[in-house]
């Protein structure tokens, strides 16, 4: 979808469409991908299949796991155990990229049992958007979920099925709920702000907006908001320091690794580091450092799925690295962090697409294969 050229005079001023016009491929060096490892330092052991996961929380003290279907169905499932549908579960769009999507505990699980759910939910006139709900999880014979109450929503909801993200993460301190909310193929809302799409928001665990945001002091929906000019994002992580990152994925083009910082502008559709699907040229961001830059962006992409800083009980040697799970082309990313900058380390190639990554209490590695026939895979050192 193409901005209209009143909108582009708005967003980029007389220079900014001067330079969307003149931009050719090549201005800027290409992203030279790193060979995939000539073999894993991991073997893989599948464990249990699934239709369409999305991603995994693993409950404390135990080896048992929740794990998302996009179709709308919570497992529940148990190392070396059974796979349980888990009761409760709100009705999702299942449609393009919609459907049940992340779930994340509760900072004081263990004593409240509450869990985190997001899906894309139906709205008037064949529009849909992402929500963010929380319930308490009954376990037992019967898994459910009790009490499941929405806390917060995609504003406005729109047509389309696409660039939901919905992603979530807590803060280490527990007191915080970040939510990555997608563009929704929209692309102008991201930097609107009349909307919430586009944007990281910073909330209470209950959903309110969180005191001291930004643009708290606007109101409405703004007061949300913790960064904007997002895309599509996929992963949500706060790193050992206390910082937080995203992964998103760009157009044809650009899948950015961004260090998320409160009231910045990460750009889209402004900048990019990709063009649009139809072949139109989107100024780099170098041409515009009022903008935040990605710490490292994919050109070509590697179609991120959720990613995970690993504490790497079984793999010492990547403590402190981002694990990424990559989608086009299959593998397992990993990338180095030093400070605010981010550099691809190595890469490794699986026979299916990944979507998600996780790391158990004692430190084994799993990884969710995307797909109607997705594996649950356990990584083990070689």
């Amino acid at each position: 979808m193409k901005l209209r050229p009143i909108l582009l005079a708005l967003l980029l001023g007389t220079a900014g469409v001067a330079t969307w016009n003149a931009y050719r491929a090549g201005d800027s060096a290409a992203y030279a991908a790193p060979a995939f490892a000539a073999q894993n330092p991991f073997q893989t052991t599948a464990l249990a299949e699934f239709d369409e996961p999305w991603a995994i929380a693993f409950l404390p003290g135990t080896k048992t796991a929740l794990i998302t279907e996009r179709g709308g169905k919570l497992k529940l499932w148990e190392d070396g155990g059974a796979v349980r549908d888990v009761a409760g579960v709100p009705p999702v769009v299942h449609d393009g990229q919609g459907g049940l999507g992340d779930v994340v505990l509760a900072p004081d699980y263990a004593s409240s049992g509450m869990v985190y759910l997001s899906w894309a939910e139906a709205g008037p006139r064949d529009t849909a958007g992402a929500v963010v709900g929380r319930a308490r999880l009954i376990l037992g014979d019967a898994p459910q979920l009790e009490g499941l109450a929405v806390i917060w929503r995609q504003q406005p909801k729109v047509t389309g099925r696409g660039h939901y993200s919905h992603r979530i993460a807590f803060s280490p301190d527990g007191g915080h709920l970040f939510v990555g909310s997608g563009d929704r193929q929209k692309m102008a809302p991201a930097q609107e702000m009349t909307g919430n799409l586009g944007k990281v928001l910073r909330l209470l665990p209950d959903g309110r907006p969180a005191p001291g945001n930004p643009l708290a002091a606007q109101g409405g929906v703004a007061a949300e908001i913790w960064s904007l000019g997002h895309r599509n994002i996929l992963g949500l992580q706060f790193a050992a320091s206390g910082r937080l990152w995203d992964l998103e994925h760009g157009p044809a083009g650009g899948d950015e690794f961004n260090l998320v910082e409160p009231g910045k502008n990460y750009g889209w559709p402004v900048v990019s580091q990709g063009n649009h699907y139809g072949g139109g040229r989107i100024p780099r961001h170098d041409t515009r450092p009022d903008l935040a830059a990605p710490a490292m962006a994919w050109n070509p992409v590697i179609a991120p799925g959720g990613f995970v800083f690993c504490k790497c009980g079984q793999f010492p040697q990547w403590r402190g690295q981002a694990l990424i799970a990559a989608m086009s082309p299959s593998g397992i990313v990993r990338v180095a962090i030093n400070g605010s900058t981010a550099r691809e380390v190595e890469r490794y190639a699986m026979p299916n697409r990944i979507r998600a990554i996780a790391e158990r209490e004692d430190g084994a590695l799993f990884v969710l294969e995307d797909g109607s026939d997705g594996r649950l895979l356990k990584l083990s050192p070689r």
